[in-house]
């Protein structure tokens, strides 16, 4: 079976939102395999025997360097962008953060990462993040 071809991929990924109703996002780099420039969130794939909550928190680790602690699942979407051939599954999770040293620990896909306010959120943002922070607004806050 060949990756990206073959079988539909399973992803998790964190909303992180702090007390002032900013969301963590990370820059996408030049290496990234598409979308680069873009502004995201900590995600990426689901290992073999892993749980979603313990991949969600192991991915935010190797990215930012941070120890995140899952406060509720968001929301299950099916992504489908022919364009790209991909097909993937995506579980998002709101995840607080237990220690804050961010620190980026992939440079060569993420060249920046800042907070921003959620009802603010910068022009060259990844769909799907745009869609899930939209969604968390929605779903949990007052404006």
């Amino acid at each position: 079976m060949k990756k990206w071809k073959d079988y539909i991929w399973v992803w998790c990924g964190a909303v992180i939102v702090n007390d002032n109703n900013e969301t963590l996002l990370m820059k996408r780099g030049s290496e990234c395999r598409n979308q680069a420039w873009y502004w995201s969130r900590p995600w990426w794939g689901v290992d073999f025997w892993e749980t979603l909550e313990e991949a969600v928190i192991r991915e935010v680790r190797e990215e930012i360097w941070v120890e995140a602690e899952v406060v509720w699942m968001l929301e299950v979407s099916d992504n489908i962008m022919p364009e790209e051939w991909q097909h993937w599954i995506a579980v998002s999770f709101v995840c607080k953060i237990k220690s804050w040293e961010i620190k980026n620990m992939e440079p060569h896909k993420c060249e920046e990462i800042r907070w921003f306010n959620i009802y603010d959120l910068p022009e060259k943002i990844a769909s799907y993040t745009k869609l899930w922070v939209e969604n968390y607004i929605k779903k949990y806050c007052k404006k």
